[in-house]
């Protein structure tokens, strides 16, 4: 233990957002401590919604008269500048809203007598187990509690040097009934948004054979050498000096997401709750020294890269003095990513749904935003690390969402927009929703985006530019994308110079002055549009290109690049996010997707365009500090792109500060109301959004390595506040992990490893001088630090390069 790092709380929670954070990708339990001992319990399948969710909501849109004709009409209507009514039809396309991940319930182990010490909990990182000490009387208990992704449950092993009495009880806030020491639960097949308050009831249960049984189940297993008095959904135990308590779960949707063989249709609700039995059973029933050590061996395997910046890494750090109120900047960014990497571990694991708006973890009945997967950047952003944390566990459920939403979005592209391909808008669910959102009446300016599918695709590359996986790519990552590029290439439109344009388009969530003086969102060729066609397009030629298949779609592709609609830049220098020179709304707007191209994609570089990417640098400046934890992390990133690591770290001290408002108030969108972390550390908008937790360790990483290019960069934009470091297994480009470590804001040390693939020659740059450093395949070797240091002089720090 002494070589982890540790988070700990002097105090146990009084509030959710107090509570410590556990998870295997599947079931997720957000832990109170103390005496009465609530975990706040979820599981990663259980959405309201049903399997022909999408279809039937495309149908409905089909026989309101959407599709390809009324498309004619709106672009039509464009084209002669007749924005209202092209924004009147165009709202006819958006279908009613996609589904809401929901609580499950929640289980309790009271400890009779006991009383917190402090620290009154102890959350490990790299062990992923919660650890707490107990006063009770005469003696000491000690409760770990942990969740084993190999056990498929939560683990709480509780073992005192005298006898205690406890109780263990379930509940749910769904429709439940207590099965034994276990809970039978329906779950809502329909679920209106928060916002929708109109909507009555806004959780509809089946009242009739919907064709899916929507049920959940969730059992209790106990070991001890106490006494055990049961009673429905409830045990009580005395006379114990060790007590091991296992909770699994499973539902339909659990059967349905792994879609072996449909065997979700047959399987009875007995087959539901005899795997959650079963699991509970079988951990129960093992030593809890096995349980652990096979649950640290299970993280351990999913673990590569490590952080410690200012060169302190291991240790128990209070939450509150060392991190919400601490003065150590190069502390506190080393909680931040590893924090980051442990929920990214922790929520999203293969088997189950991806990450969505809030990891795995939310307690209420209608979050906020449907704590669902809203892919004009947030989904996107959850996901971001995990190429460069080297967490290629974590990033299989992206692949299987995207593959689901490919199956609805080819309905969708065909018979709404006449296209060939597959598309997704602005938000999605574990049922594959790919069909606009709104009901008729949602703004276009985050309601209608036909980007979203591209922009996954972009994740799913990453993946293999990061790993090198060439099978992975040509099995499952370019069927997807090649029918993203197709789908693309159906949506361009020659405009009158016969350049390619898109029509309609959106700036994600953003809009501007109209030809009418009004607001709106709706326009031509976004620049976000064509810096994620065009990267789509360019890796598609890649793709086809290294997998060595003779695919017609490469000329339609060629000719297409060709004809791309340029990227603008407005009379004031910055980068234009729209095709025309408009007056925006919100100046300080905060989303950055016109500057997509720089970053996550590497298509708006100094090297390409330089001259683009000084009008991308202007836009940046231009949108100013940042907004709530997503924005944030954005901005960190593209700062550590130009080399401006200062304003990277100044961004990154405002996102980490203390959170004073109310935690549970829906913040407005603006940002005039900042966000930051909340006592758990989670990042808030408010409220919660998981999205800049693990946003942070992507643009940490940044800052110290950057692969995009051909080239990797070491230190590129070291804040000079950062002064010592070292940091182990960052990911790079193709097939790398990168070991480095600084001395006085100079580089000391780096060795490349090879991941995968075959010996290579790598081009490394630090302060502006490069070297070709050969790296042997399953080999690794150092990088020639005194002779880049001798040449560069001096290193490039925090200063600007661009």
């Amino acid at each position: 233990m002494s070589d982890t790092l540790r988070l700990s709380w002097s105090a146990p929670a009084v509030r959710w957002e107090e509570a410590a954070p556990l998870g295997n990708g599947r079931i997720g339990a957000m832990a109170f401590g103390g005496a009465t001992g609530r975990y706040a319990l979820n599981d990663a399948t259980v959405w309201s919604g049903t399997p022909d969710g999408p279809a039937a909501a495309l149908r409905d849109v089909l026989a309101d008269g959407a599709g390809p004709e009324r498309l004619q009409e709106i672009r039509a209507a464009l084209d002669d500048g007749d924005v209202c009514t092209a924004e009147d039809l165009l709202m006819s396309f958006e279908g009613p809203y996609s589904q809401e991940f929901l609580p499950l319930g929640d289980l309790v182990v009271e400890i009779a007598g006991a009383s917190a010490l402090t620290p009154a909990r102890i959350l490990d990182l790299d062990e992923a187990v919660l650890t707490e000490t107990l006063q009770v009387p005469g003696g000491t208990v000690r409760r770990r509690s942990w969740v084993s992704a190999p056990a498929q449950a939560l683990i709480v092993e509780i073992t005192a040097d005298v006898e205690f009495a406890a109780s263990v009880s379930l509940s749910t806030p769904l429709r439940g009934t207590a099965d034994g020491l276990g809970l039978d639960i329906e779950i809502p097949v329909d679920g209106a948004p928060l916002h929708e308050t109109s909507v009555e009831p806004p959780l509809r249960y089946a009242e009739a054979d919907t064709g899916f049984d929507a049920f959940a189940a969730v059992a209790v297993a106990l070991d001890t050498d106490g006494f055990v008095d049961a009673a429905p959904a409830r045990a009580d135990v005395h006379g114990a000096r060790r007590l091991l308590i296992a909770l699994s779960t499973s539902s339909r949707a659990e059967f349905w997401w792994a879609d072996a063989d449909g065997e979700w249709r047959t399987a009875s609700r007995e087959a539901i709750r005899d795997r959650a039995r079963e699991r509970a059973d079988a951990a129960a029933h093992r030593a809890p020294s096995a349980l652990l050590a096979e649950h640290l061996a299970d993280r351990r395997r999913h673990a590569r890269a490590r952080f410690a910046i200012g060169g302190r890494r291991e240790g128990t750090w209070n939450v509150d003095r060392d991190v919400l109120h601490g003065d150590d900047a190069q502390l506190k960014a080393t909680i931040a990513a590893e924090f980051g990497a442990y929920l990214l571990a922790s929520s999203s694991r293969a088997g189950a749904p991806a990450a969505n708006l809030q990891g795995i973890w939310n307690d209420q009945l209608r979050p906020a935003w449907s704590s669902n997967y809203t892919i004009n950047i947030n989904t996107q952003m959850n996901y971001w690390a995990a190429p460069v944390l080297g967490l290629d566990d974590a990033s299989e459920p992206l692949l299987a969402l995207v593959e689901r939403l490919a199956r609805t979005g080819a309905d969708v592209a065909r018979e709404l927009y006449g296209a060939r391909g597959w598309v997704a808008h602005h938000n999605a669910d574990m049922w594959g929703w790919s069909l606009p959102v709104g009901g008729g009446h949602g703004a276009p300016s985050w309601a209608i985006w036909m980007m979203g599918g591209v922009w996954l695709t972009h994740n799913l590359w990453d993946e293999y530019a990061f790993g090198g996986d060439v099978d992975l790519l040509r099995s499952r990552i370019w069927p997807v994308m090649r029918g993203a590029v197709e789908f693309c290439l159906d949506w361009l439109v020659p405009g009158p110079d016969g350049m390619l344009r898109t029509s309609p388009s959106t700036a994600p969530e953003n809009s501007f002055i109209g030809p009418d003086g009004a607001s709106t969102a709706i326009g031509l060729t976004a620049a976000s549009d064509v810096f994620l066609i065009q990267a789509l397009f360019e890796r598609a030629l890649t793709a086809i290109d290294v997998l060595g298949i003779d695919d017609p779609l490469a000329a339609e592709v060629d000719r297409a690049l060709a004809a791309l609609a340029p990227v603008g830049i407005r009379a004031d220098g910055r980068l234009s996010e729209w095709s025309a020179d408009v007056v925006e709304v919100e100046p300080l707007h905060r989303h950055l997707s016109p500057l997509v191209g720089m970053y996550p994609l590497d298509t708006l570089t100094p090297d390409r365009d330089p001259d683009l990417f000084d009008a991308g640098v202007r836009l940046l400046d231009a949108r100013g500090s940042g907004a709530m934890g997503w924005s944030w992390a954005w901005k960190i990133a593209l700062r550590a792109r130009i080399g401006d690591g200062d304003a990277a770290a100044a961004l990154l001290d405002e996102a980490l500060a203390p959170f004073e408002g109310d935690a549970t108030r829906h913040g407005p969108v603006d940002g005039s109301e900042w966000g930051g972390l909340l006592p758990n550390l989670f990042s808030t908008h408010p409220p919660f959004q998981i999205d800049g937790n693990l946003g942070f360790p992507a643009g940490i990483a940044e800052l110290l390595v950057q692969s995009h290019g051909g080239v990797v960069r070491l230190l590129p934009a070291l804040p000079s506040a950062w002064t010592d470091g070292d940091v182990q297994g960052l990911g790079a480009r193709t097939g790398l992990a990168v070991d480095l470590a600084w001395r006085d804001g100079a580089l000391a040390s780096a060795t490349l490893r090879s991941i995968r693939g075959g010996d290579r020659d790598v081009v490394v740059e630090y302060a502006g001088d490069r070297a070709v450093v050969r790296v042997p395949a399953d080999g690794s070797a150092e990088v020639p630090v005194a002779a880049l240091v001798d040449a560069a002089g001096v290193a490039i720090g925090a200063s600007r390069a661009r």
